[in-house]
């Protein structure tokens, strides 16, 4: 355990050059004690750690020293493998790249390893489009992915409904959700959300512009995914639901956020062991759809829309289910009988 921490310390000094006691602490999960002690180690065995004292010091490596570590093991092999499974570099252009690298790791591994590329191809495939969606990268994926890699200025055309506008933007970054690309860029000082599809032309500057180095590319994206989701929920609904009714609404609300929420503000079961909760939905429509998947799980107490719309729901099964023969109890109803089965029983 401890011969592994001191070599991720090592390459913890050689990527990021200098580091305090404290910023490797926290990176290995030990105690700044831990550290000063593990340094001391370091140094005993004829590793050249130094520390430079005050406000701007830490712990560096001297003369350039560089490990030649090269004890891979299997999991890290295979894993490595597996962070380049085809797909979403193929579609940005990376393609070569990715194979190249792969010859690369393939030509360092030891004979005893060099199986990772088939082990991890024969167990893991990643197929990143959704269900009944045209496969295939939008067309001008390559070039904003050029464009975020160089930091450089784009000019694009854009898809707003009916029309298009123009945006000169900085690229920041591509998210990959759902099988949909998606590109951050910074326009006037603010960062914005551009579905790549809807692009139909893209400019890459000359200019190449300066990146905040503190913008958090997965923060950013957690954040609007959450606002979205969020602005979709226009109305709400009180719902009293049994035990079963409650497991099983987790799996019919889009955010699992919203569930959580909603749960959490609940009271708590009434005597008949049924929760009232209230429910941000997108519209009463959409929970009439989805809330009628529960049955009798499931009471709406507001909206009185809603619950017009379920109760009629419910008074339409019942006529459907009144009769034990569905055939039999729909002839009845109907005007004309010829070619009805019998009715059990009927002579």
């Amino acid at each position: 355990m401890r011969a592994s921490r001191l070599i991720s310390l090592v390459l913890l000094l050689q990527a990021r050059e200098t580091m305090t006691a404290a910023e490797l602490a926290e990176e290995l999960e030990v105690s700044e004690r831990t550290v000063y002690r593990d340094v001391l180690a370091l140094s005993a065995a004829g590793v050249p750690v130094y520390a430079d004292r005050g406000r701007a010091g830490g712990y560096r490596l001297l003369g350039g020293y560089r490990t030649r570590l090269t004890g891979l093991t299997r999991d890290e092999a295979e894993a490595l493998f597996l962070a380049g499974l085809p797909g979403p570099a193929g579609e940005m252009g990376l393609a070569d790249a990715v194979a190249s690298a792969e010859l690369k790791l393939l030509a360092a591994l030891p004979p005893s390893l060099r199986d990772a590329p088939a082990r991890t191809g024969q167990r893991f495939h990643l197929d990143v489009p959704g269900w009944f969606r045209e496969a295939g990268p939008p067309p001008w994926l390559t070039e904003l992915a050029g464009a975020v890699w160089q930091e450089r200025t784009v000019r694009l055309r854009y898809r707003r409904g009916d029309r298009e506008v123009a945006r000169e933007l900085a690229p920041y970054g591509l998210v990959l959700k759902s099988g949909t690309w998606y590109l951050v860029g910074r326009v006037d000082g603010h960062h914005r959300t551009y579905r790549v599809d809807r692009v139909t032309d893209v400019e890459v500057g000359a200019e190449t512009f300066d990146r905040d180095e503190g913008f958090d590319l997965g923060g950013y994206w957690r954040e609007q995914a959450e606002a979205f989701l969020r602005s979709m929920l226009r109305a709400e609904v009180t719902l009293r639901l049994s035990a079963a009714g409650l497991r099983r609404l987790r799996h019919l609300v889009d955010a699992p956020f919203v569930y959580d929420e909603a749960v959490a503000t609940a009271d708590g079961p009434d005597g008949q062991g049924r929760v009232v909760l209230r429910l941000p939905v997108e519209s009463v429509e959409v929970a009439y759809a989805q809330l009628l998947t529960l049955g009798p799980e499931v009471e709406v107490l507001e909206p009185s829309e809603l619950r017009t719309l379920m109760v009629a729901a419910a008074e339409r099964m019942s006529r459907l289910y009144a009769d034990g023969e569905p055939a039999a109890a729909e002839c009845r109803r109907s005007a004309v009988a010829e070619g009805c089965p019998p009715v059990s029983g009927s002579r």
